[in-house]
């Protein structure tokens, strides 16, 4: 197993890690328009049945995470090689940080993985491109199982009607709380299903009780906004184009810009500092804030950080808006002379129950519901136990699943968080830094 720097940090990219300055983003851009041509240059191997001519068949396969994933993953794989003798695997693994890039030099170079990991920041970006392989065919036919998999999720890999990767880890938002605080102060808890407006009045008390800002300003985490938006009957983006308007986004920033008034929030220097940091130094782990807005699998990372009990319910609202989000995928590179071999292998490590063990919750709970129910009842870990509690209470309330983000989300995610702290510094008005927002997160997509 190689690697191609040494890992740093969080298993999940933060948002600094997966959004390069622009400079980055026009080369990935062009590299993959590069790529687009790979596929016709490979030849008969390229467009026909898969065959190893009756000797090995090596798979290249290439991710991202810590070094603990990157042990599970080689234990999932060698499994795999010692049920099919003839299959091998060059293993490829790295940090969160340049990964998007390398992929990117990989596939235009020629040198794709046959089998890469990959999240809903690209995904609609390589399927678009022509990168990944439509894996459809073989989940019609058998080949690729999804049928223990929640509807939803394995539709959250679906672009233009076709199924570019296979969901491994369902995810969903979560609100963590300080328990322990609360507690102390003897203040409830936020409740899964409390109103924005409620939710705000409470943490407007608990500010004013404990000394501690209520809760972390969300008004430029797309998470938040996303759900938000679905909760209105709109949605961050809608076919080819955006799915909200200036005035959805200048009430988002005049929300938060009242919770903040109310003093419901910190201020924006300590707002700022959660909106760049990683999952580990969230304000609700460094005590700068009674909630934070992450991802419900986190809790663990987030639990490992801080001596408090922590807890977790749905973000505010309609639950229904929220849905069973692919933590990460992977996917089979369209050119690759092995490709029935490498969808048997992503097949392998979804639904198998000893891969399934093998991998646990590291990419996020399994895809595969029996696989899961095997792998819950065998957690200890409590912060990953709750985790799961929240995902089985609201795998019932979940709504349909977005259209996967466009190409361009992070550069989109990129302009909420500066439109939004233009507002929380009181250098823009709602209404002026949303036109701005708009705008820029139209010409990142590409809408006209």
């Amino acid at each position: 197993m190689s690697r191609t720097t040494t890992p740093r940090g969080d298993a999940r990219p933060t948002r600094a890690h997966r959004t390069p300055p622009p400079a980055a983003h026009t080369s990935r851009r062009r590299l993959l328009a590069a790529a687009l041509t790979v596929p016709l240059l490979l030849g008969a191997a390229a467009c026909g049945d898969d065959s190893s001519g009756g000797g090995k068949t090596e798979l290249s396969v290439f991710w991202w995470g810590a070094e603990a994933r990157a042990g599970l993953t080689d234990q999932a794989l060698d499994l795999y090689a010692r049920k099919h003798p003839g299959v091998t695997f060059k293993k490829t693994w790295q940090a969160n940080q340049g990964y998007f890039d390398k992929l990117a030099t990989l596939t235009a170079g020629g040198n794709a993985p046959d089998i890469f990991q990959i999240d809903d920041n690209y995904i609609a970006e390589y399927a678009t491109r022509n990168v990944t392989l439509d894996l459809m065919p073989y989940k019609n036919d058998g080949r690729l199982d999804v049928s223990k998999f929640p509807e939803s999720l394995w539709q959250y890999g679906v672009v233009d009607g076709k199924l570019a990767g296979v969901a491994f880890g369902e995810n969903t938002q979560g609100l963590v709380f300080d328990k322990t605080l609360l507690d102390k102060h003897k203040l409830p808890a936020p409740t899964t299903g409390m109103s924005w407006d409620a939710f705000i009045a409470w943490a407007e008390n608990v500010s004013r009780t404990t000394k501690v800002p209520g809760t972390q300003d969300p008004s430029a985490d797309y998470k938040a906004f996303w759900v938000w938006l679905r909760q209105q009957g709109k949605d961050l983006y809608k076919g080819k184009e955006l799915g909200f308007t200036e005035q959805d986004a200048a009430a988002w920033f005049e929300l938060w810009k009242g919770a903040r008034e109310r003093g419901a929030t910190p201020t924006a220097d300590v707002i700022h500092e959660g909106n760049v940091t990683d999952v580990s130094k969230q304000l609700v782990v460094t005590g700068k804030a009674a909630t934070s807005w992450v991802w419900a699998n986190q809790m663990p990372e987030l639990k490992k950080n801080t001596a408090d009990e922590l807890g977790v319910v749905a973000y505010p609202g309609d639950p229904s808006a929220q849905w069973a989000r692919a933590s990460m995928y992977f996917s089979v590179f369209r050119g690759s002379p092995h490709k029935d071999v490498a969808v048997d292998v992503i097949n392998f490590l979804a639904n198998d129950p000893e891969a399934g063990k093998i991998l646990g919750t590291d990419r996020g709970l399994p895809s595969n519901l029996d696989v899961r129910k095997q792998v819950a009842d065998s957690v200890t870990d409590p912060a990953m136990k709750q985790s799961i509690a929240v995902e089985a209470e609201l795998v019932t309330e979940f709504g349909p699943p977005p259209v996967v983000p466009l190409p361009g989300h992070s550069e989109v995610k990129t302009e909420l968080t500066k439109a939004a702290e233009e507002v929380q510094y009181g250098r823009q008005t709602p209404a002026a830094a949303a036109t701005a927002f708009h705008a820029a997160a139209k010409a990142a997509i590409g809408q006209g």
